[in-house]
């Protein structure tokens, strides 16, 4: 709908109005500097709505009538300015008329008679003609009748549009006003929850200070002051104030602040009901969504579509009938087509639009009727919401304003709260600042060990320079004093020389009491900074927090500072010892020094610090955190805990099978040493005897000086030595075939292995082996003895014995030998193997040792994560 405002009033632009309580439009001509009163001023007359009674507003903005539309950036097309009655706001104010739809009734037009209507065939002679007017005037009124009832039923349609744009308005004035409203409560909610969080913070920290003023005070009653400090009134901490007034006070605070918490607990219930009201009516929608009812429009646009269709059909009648009546006058009939024919024919069409057409047009009127009805309830029904639920936003914004007017009052009354609890905060700071005062006079003592350490090394360094520029100057003079006068020298100032530095530091801190590092915790216990004791160790979760989170900056700033004078100082001079001081002194200070300013800067923090830091939520997400990497670590170390058991497990079962592996090499051994031992017995026997016997035979010619040995004899008797010879040689071929077999059997054992084998074996392979090197010598030194033997007897022989004779001794003797150093390289590799197989296992078993270690020490620090956890448990519950 749009409005009849004149242009002269608001010039060029379009500006779209919506009133909000009937979804009425209006497109108003207007400009950028159009005033919003003139735009109010416009719509007072064609809505109804008084000037004063306009709330105007756009978007989540209300428009000020004094400000011009281009603050608001208006007009625009993609922008929308709704009005609402403030009048239809107040409780007591009466709902909006239902709505009324004026339709324009369409007469029906009537049959017209003969009579009325004349027409040239009626007075023909052929009944047929004389009935062909009377279809043309039947068939003119169907369709005049069929239009008529298609007039009003788009007339209806339209109005069901209608009420549909204006049920869309009125949901998205709804939805300004939702949002103009969520938008005043979330400044409000912060408000609160701010307010909430201070208040929180305070009354925990007041509570504690009550809770804890009994314990503060037989806290300075039990600190006794420093003998120095002691006079006839004050003979400790307690001394300082007054216990009388104290007390009254605490009492004061205490009713107070018992009174102070009802009224926040009152304060709280009421933001909560606003705050359900408010919930609830965000939540409230209409009964039938607007997507529903344009469904239901659209589904009825099928109506008219029909009845088009009908009309089309009945006009088309209209124009056959009169085109055969006017080929009648003309006489222009075709010769198949006779009047009767053509009469005959328009019988069945007048039953068609008398008994199908015209019923169909009357049944999609009614049911476009229904639907109007439909949607005019739908109406009335989003006007009453619409009218309720602007009553409830805005008894719901009468409760925010007054939540909102009682902040300043709560603001207040927290700072005389503050003020209230100043004399209990000086009974708990009184501790902490005596036990920081004591840390100080540590502190200053500490630098001025520095102080004085600096000042003698910088007399050092000067002196040092000192002599480097007399040093140079001497040079100076020496190189040139052969081609200057002396005198002219003494005229330039060159024979000047340097002064001496006197670095004097006067006394100061002469009046700090006689106190060190260790007497801190004697005259000013650790508890009265306020540090958590063991019980109290889950309570401090939020101090310690906030003292890594919040005081580094601080604390590091000024440990940097302190740290980087005296570490350039220290680096400058290397410590050395001088004035008196020590490098370990300086160090001692140093460290002295760091340690009494974290002491006091721990001191100087005070619980409100605590309080300030962290909040509820805050803190219950912290320790739910803590308790949730807590568990994960614990999780992850049982894990690593079953890997490390399942490892030394299988390394367990490695090393058994190794040591069984090694037992057997060692009985193999010990076997072919035994055997070893027997084959050489064996031959040492059978030599000897057969030396023996020789010796024996060549006695009598040897002492006769005359060789008389048969040669038969003599050839038996090598045949009998050579058959030992070769016996023996197949034996000790054997023997060293097994050896080097076993040996392969070894290396391929050794090689399969990882290096684990027990070092309680190394005395077990190796006494034998050298047993077996022991014996193996002497019998190498016992053949040489015998081969040297046989050598002298075969020279003094050697006319009467063939030249096989000769030589069998000496290649017996090579080859034993031979063999004697296969042994002792198969015994050197054996030992060798063992010793590298030996230190490879006492590797394994120092990472055995070591793995062992971490496993435990994952066990403590499982336990202690274990009880961390518990103890985040407890303080979470």
């Amino acid at each position: 709908m749009s409005s009849s405002i004149t242009e002269n009033l608001i010039p060029e632009g379009k500006l779209l109005v919506h009133v909000a309580e009937n979804g009425h439009s209006f497109e108003l001509d207007c400009g950028e500097t159009t005033l919003v009163e003139a735009v109010m001023q416009s719509i007072e007359p064609v809505s109804g709505i008084h000037f004063h009674d306009q709330l105007v507003l756009c978007a989540d903005l209300k428009l000020e009538p004094q400000r011009p539309l281009s603050a608001y950036k208006l007009p625009s097309s993609d922008r929308e300015v709704f009005i609402f009655n403030k009048s239809r706001l107040q409780t007591n104010s009466p709902p909006p008329p239902p709505e009324q739809v004026a339709i324009v009734e369409v007469s029906e037009p009537r049959p017209l008679a003969s009579s009325s209507d004349p027409h040239p065939l009626d007075d023909a002679p052929d009944p047929a003609l004389k009935a062909l007017p009377s279809y043309e005037r039947q068939f003119r009124y169907h369709y005049d009748r069929g239009y008529a009832i298609y007039d009003r039923t788009l007339s209806k349609f339209d109005h069901c549009q209608r009420l549909l744009r204006e049920h869309k308005v009125q949901e998205r004035a709804l939805e300004v006003a939702r949002s103009n409203l969520e938008q005043y409560y979330r400044i409000i909610h912060q408000n609160c929850s701010e307010f909430m969080k201070r208040y929180k913070q305070q009354h925990r920290y007041h509570t504690d200070l009550l809770a804890n003023f009994d314990k503060d005070m037989q806290r300075l009653r039990s600190i006794k002051l420093h003998p120095t400090l002691q006079t006839a009134t004050r003979k400790c901490l307690l001394d300082f104030v007054k216990e009388d007034n104290l007390r009254k006070s605490a009492e004061n605070c205490n009713s107070s602040h018992r009174q102070f918490e009802n009224k926040v607990v009152q304060f709280n219930q009421m933001f909560g009901e606003v705050k359900r009201k408010v919930e609830e009516l965000f939540t409230l929608r209409a009964s039938l969504p607007i997507k529903n009812l344009e469904l239901t429009i659209k589904e009825h646009e099928r109506y008219l579509k029909e009845q088009k269709s009908i009309m089309q059909s009945l006009s088309k009648d209209v124009n056959t009938v009169k085109k055969l009546v006017d080929d009648c006058l003309s006489c222009q009939l075709s010769p198949s087509l006779r009047p009767h024919d053509a009469v005959s024919a328009l019988g069945p069409m007048y039953d068609v639009h008398d008994n199908n057409h015209l019923p169909r047009m009357l049944a999609c009127e009614r049911a476009i009727s229904k639907l109007l009805d439909f949607c005019k309830d739908k109406k009335n029904e989003m006007n009453i919401f619409v009218h309720n639920y602007m009553q409830k936003t805005t008894y719901v914004t009468y409760h925010i304003k007054d939540v909102k007017l009682q902040f300043p009052v709560f603001r207040e009354a927290m700072v005389r709260q503050e003020d209230l609890f100043m004399d209990l905060k000086l009974v708990c700071r009184i501790g902490p600042a005596y036990r920081a005062c004591l840390a100080e006079i540590v502190r200053r003592k500490a630098s001025m060990k520095l102080y004085m350490g600096m000042a003698g090394q910088l007399a050092e360094r000067l002196a040092t320079k000192r002599e480097v520029e007399v040093r140079r100057r001497e040079e100076f003079l020496k190189a040139h004093d052969l081609y200057i006068p002396k005198d002219v020298l003494a005229s330039m100032g060159l024979y000047d020389a340097p002064n001496q530095c006197d670095v004097n530091v006067a006394p100061f801190d002469t009046k700090l009491l006689d106190i060190d590092i260790s007497d801190l915790d004697h005259y000013a216990p650790e508890y009265l900074a306020g540090l958590p004791t063991k019980a109290e160790k889950a309570a401090g979760l939020r101090g310690s927090i906030s003292l890594s989170n919040e005081s580094s900056h601080s604390a590091d700033t000024e440990d940097t500072l302190e740290k980087n004078d005296c570490d350039e100082f220290l680096e400058g001079c290397d410590l050395v010892e001088i004035a008196g001081t020590s490098k370990m002194e300086v160090e001692n200070a140093k460290l002295k020094a760091e340690l009494a300013s974290a002491i006091a800067l721990i001191c100087s923090l005070g619980p409100e610090f605590e309080y300030e830091s962290l909040d509820d939520s805050k803190i219950n997400t912290l320790l739910k955190n803590a308790a949730e990497r807590t568990a994960e670590a614990l999780h992850q170390k049982d894990e690593y805990g079953k890997h490390l058991h399942s490892m030394l497990k299988a390394k367990h079962l490695q090393c058994v099978s190794y040591e069984k592996r090694i037992q057997e090499l060692e009985q193999r051994l010990s076997d072919q040493y035994v055997e070893g031992q027997k084959l050489s017995i064996t031959n040492d026997v059978t030599d000897f005897g057969l030396l023996t016997s020789k010796a024996d035979d060549c006695k009598p010619e040897i002492s006769g000086c005359e060789v008389n040995v048969p040669h038969v004899s003599t050839s038996e008797s090598m045949d009998e030595v050579s058959c030992i010879s070769n016996s023996l040689d197949a034996k000790l071929g054997l023997f060293t075939r097994q050896s080097s077999k076993g040996r392969e059997g070894v290396d391929e054992n050794m090689m399969d292995s990882s290096g684990m084998l027990n070092p309680q074996l190394d005395s077990s392979m190796q006494e034998p082996h050298r047993e077996e090197l022991q014996f193996s010598e002497k019998d190498r030194k016992d053949r040489m003895v015998g081969q040297s033997g046989m050598s002298l007897t075969n020279s003094s022989t050697a006319e009467s014995m063939p030249e096989p004779l000769n030589a069998l001794p000496c290649q017996r003797a090579a080859e034993l030998v031979l063999d004697s150093n296969v042994r002792e390289d198969l015994v050197l590799e054996l030992q060798s193997a063992l010793a590298e197989k030996s230190n490879q296992l006492s590797e394994t078993e120092t990472k055995l040792r070591d793995a062992l270690d971490e496993v435990s020490n994952l066990r403590r620090e499982m336990e202690t994560s274990r009880k961390l956890l518990d103890e985040s448990q407890v303080v979470a519950n």
